[in-house]
Order: structure tokens, then sequence, then C-alpha cells
């Protein structure tokens, strides 16, 4: 595994281009069902890491700019870098080591290990920044922003006033406790269900 300097080079490379920006219809040259589709074949998981910014980090490839005090922390599951893009300052990226496109892909383990993290970077990065609260984000799938395809956690952040997010000050209509609400619990139970049942499967037939 390359130097974190290297690694971190990479991530400047990709995310600060030079030249012109994609158009918004592109995307970013990702398709937009990327985590919508079913699981990728193991071969098309492994061409998406080959080709993923946060995996050249992580095995050390370059060009190498000088964006080494990106780096926050790094243990042998994840690491955690400052956003090249930040919505405020101190946003940062909790970026597993192993490539998962998105985060119903990822091992519950490695979900685990990332969040067992946030206490400590986030608490650091509140005093750092002067901070007082901070929003913990997961933009999951092309439709809820996600650009990298590579999980990770967003640390942001925030400071009383700041206005960074425009629907917090959109009025929230309550719940409306009738048929449609009902049927849509029992919905979501019935997918946890079949959920669990298929995992429950899955364990029993790799101990066999």
């Amino acid at each position: 595994m390359g130097t974190p300097k290297r690694r971190l080079a990479v991530l400047s490379s990709h995310l600060l281009p030079t030249g012109p920006a994609p158009s918004s219809s592109s995307s970013s040259g990702v398709s937009a069902s990327f985590c919508a589709q079913q699981r990728l074949s193991r071969s098309q998981e492994s061409g998406h890491e080959n080709d993923c910014v946060f995996c050249k980090i992580i095995r050390g490839e370059s060009p190498a700019v000088k964006f080494c005090l990106l780096q926050l922390y790094e243990d042998d599951t994840c690491l955690c870098i400052l956003d090249t893009n930040p919505l405020s300052l101190g946003h940062s990226l909790i970026v597993p080591k192993s490539h998962f496109s998105c985060l119903d892909a990822t091992p519950p383990s490695v979900v685990a290990a990332m969040c067992a993290k946030v206490p400590l970077i986030s608490n650091a990065i509140m005093k750092a920044t002067d901070a007082d609260s901070f929003n913990l984000l997961v933009n999951n799938g092309a439709a809820a922003g996600q650009v990298i395809f590579h999980t990770h956690i967003h640390i942001i952040p925030r400071k009383a006033h700041d206005c960074l997010w425009t629907s917090e000050s959109l009025r929230r209509r309550p719940l409306k406790i009738d048929q449609e609400t009902s049927q849509l619990a029992d919905q979501v139970r019935e997918k946890l269900s079949n959920i669990c049942e298929c995992s429950s499967k899955g364990q029993e037939s790799s101990l066999s």
C-alpha cells in the first residue's frame, strides 16, 4: 500500500479536474441507476473497483499532487479525509478501504467500524472548527446525490443560523395516520422480514 500522500494525490487529481465540467445530464459518467440495479456480478464490480477514485487512493496510485494534509485519520478498515468540495469548513469523509458501491452493498461489520469512529472524528472536527453541531450524511444512489460510487459517510460541521440546508426552512407536514400510512408500514415490515429471512438462509448455507 502506498503512502497517504500518494493516495490523497489521486483524490485531488480526480475531484479537482482541470478540464471542462461535465454536463449535468452525464452525472460524472456514472449510470444514474448504478445502485438501483440488482447486485453487480463479480466481474462488473471488479471493473468499477479498478476505476474508483477512493480505491486508487488506497492502492497508492498517483499522479503526485501534494494533498497529504487532507488525511485526518486512518486505521485497518477505513480512513477519513477532508472533502475537496466542502459544504462547510471541516466537511470530511469516512471511507472504507474495501470497495463497496453503495451502503446496502456494504457488510454490516464495515458499516459498524466506520460508524464507531464518528464520535471520535466528529468531536475533533467540531473542536477544530468551533462548530457546535454536525450532520452525518450518506448519499446512497444517484438520485440521492451520490457521485463517487464507493460507500462513504459525510461529517458536515454546523453552526447556529448557518442556513446550510434550504430544506431546514421548509414547513414539515404531520404524518397522517391513515390507511395509506398503515399499508406503507406493512410493506416495509414485510420487506424487512424477507431480507432477514434471506440473510439467515445465506448464513446457514455458508456453514453447511
